[in-house]
């Protein structure tokens, strides 16, 4: 499996976090560090095995990832396009 970009836009399969999307911070060969600028903020991201995630077409840029506050925007944003079907 090719690395997992930063800023891909994530869906966690399981774990606590089922169901709670993520923006991927980093990634090395066996994980995935992602957060969510709340539960997860930058200063301490989720380690998840990347079976354990589902991918999304979205991606945050880098401005949008320099706090914890413009991520949590950025996937509130996400889901509102999410559910009234533009993605």
């Amino acid at each position: 499996m090719p690395p997992i970009k930063r800023g891909t836009i994530v869906c966690s399969k399981s774990g606590r976090d089922r169901g709670y999307y993520l923006v991927v911070v980093s990634s090395d060969n066996e994980y995935v560090y992602a957060c969510d600028g709340k539960e997860r903020p930058l200063e301490r991201p989720k380690r998840k095995n990347p079976k354990h995630i589902h991918l999304t077409n979205s991606k945050a840029d880098e401005e949008q990832m320099k706090t914890n506050r413009s991520i949590r925007h950025v996937l509130n944003d996400f889901k509102a396009s999410y559910v009234k079907g533009e993605i």
